[in-house]
């Protein structure tokens, strides 16, 4: 069972809270307007606080020392990355997740590594599954799979860089794209492509290897 605070009420917050719920997660909803709540129904089963998302004070009464996720789903960019900011900086939560409306801000969020979901439509489903599966890079399922994006972390190695396919030999997986980390190329790879730490890689991975591939994903 997690502990999952949410913020932001409207439609995407409270179609989210409800999903969370009823999935077994303990829900807390922060919104500075209290009329929001009505958005949650009554079949709600978490509690609810209004405040501010990024006021500290208003996250100890969410209970944020013994959370799991933050999930900032506000119509404001700056109000989502200021909530997990503070959520992760301050207080340690393990997994921050933003709502993110203009794509402008993509770069900024991926630079600070945070995880995010960017659109307008199935936006409280994408990230539901982001918090079920447990860790920051998720971005779809298909089957046996998870789709994952990440920054590369190679700073446990001894070298700065490796061949796309000695990752996809040594792991079983398949990488689909990547960015370098300074945003100055991206490309499709072929199997003699040279990855460097800190790009941004896009990969398909099998679920029971994830754990044994994780060492290759930035927190």
């Amino acid at each position: 069972m997690s502990n999952v605070i949410v913020v932001g009420c409207g439609r995407v917050g409270s179609q989210l809270a409800n999903m969370l719920s009823d999935n077994g997660s303990n829900v807390c909803v922060i919104d500075r307007n209290v009329d929001s709540f009505a958005n949650l129904g009554r079949n709600f089963n978490g509690s609810t606080i209004q405040g501010v998302g990024f006021d500290e004070e208003t996250l100890e009464k969410a209970g944020i020392d013994e959370c799991d996720v933050v999930a900032a789903v506000t119509q404001l960019d700056n109000t989502n990355l200021m909530c997990c900011e503070v959520a992760s900086r301050l207080f340690g939560v393990p997994h921050v997740i933003a709502r993110l409306y203009s794509p402008d801000h993509e770069r900024a969020y991926m630079q600070l590594g945070i995880d995010y979901v960017c659109g307008t439509s199935l936006v409280a489903e994408d990230v539901f599954s982001k918090v079920v599966s447990g860790h920051g890079a998720h971005l779809d399922t298909f089957g046996e799979f998870e789709v994952l994006r990440f920054s590369l972390d190679l700073s446990w190695s001894e070298r700065n860089t490796i061949r796309v396919a000695e990752m996809e030999r040594d792991h079983d997986i398949r990488i689909v794209a990547f960015e370098r980390g300074d945003g100055s190329a991206s490309s499709i790879p072929t199997r003699e492509s040279i990855l460097y730490n800190g790009d941004s890689v896009l990969a398909c991975v099998r679920h029971e290897l994830i754990e044994q591939f994780s060492k290759y994903i930035q927190d």
